[in-house]
């Protein structure tokens, strides 16, 4: 069966992003967080607090109806999406569309980052504020 990634208690996030880094260097072969396909952002203050977001895995993915080439489909998985770069015309419109504000922008490529729902990620987070979950 089919797994998505999900964020199972951000409650626990220390903020290490120790899941984008892993995230970077597995689909990127690249030190450091910026091509990761997630966020993790903090809200500094007195108690602190980390956003962690992540694709959704959507089965009609509004970022994929907001491209106007094809570029970003529904995945054969039949949950999330996949690129192909070829056809991206670098509008933004994918980015945009996300109503969960999750889907990341290669600013060194002009492409979005997708999440392949490998699990990468999980297996790195030292808090266990990521999970994979099956897909029904």
């Amino acid at each position: 069966m089919a797994k998505k990634l999900v964020v199972k208690d951000r409650e626990r996030c220390i903020g290490c992003y120790s899941c984008m880094f892993a995230c970077t260097r597995t689909w990127h072969g690249a030190v450091g967080i910026e091509k990761s396909a997630m966020r993790v952002k903090n809200y500094p203050g007195v108690e602190g607090a980390f956003s962690v977001r992540v694709c959704q895995a959507c089965k009609d993915p509004e970022c994929a109806a907001a491209c106007p080439t094809g570029a970003l489909r529904v995945s054969k998985r039949g949950f999330g999406v996949e690129l192909v770069k070829e056809l991206c015309t670098h509008c933004r419109k994918c980015i945009k569309a996300c109503a969960a504000n999750a889907l990341q922008w290669d600013e060194q490529e002009q492409v979005p980052i997708v999440c392949h729902h490998c699990g990468v990620c999980v297996r790195y987070c030292p808090t266990k504020v990521l999970a994979m979950e099956e897909v029904g």
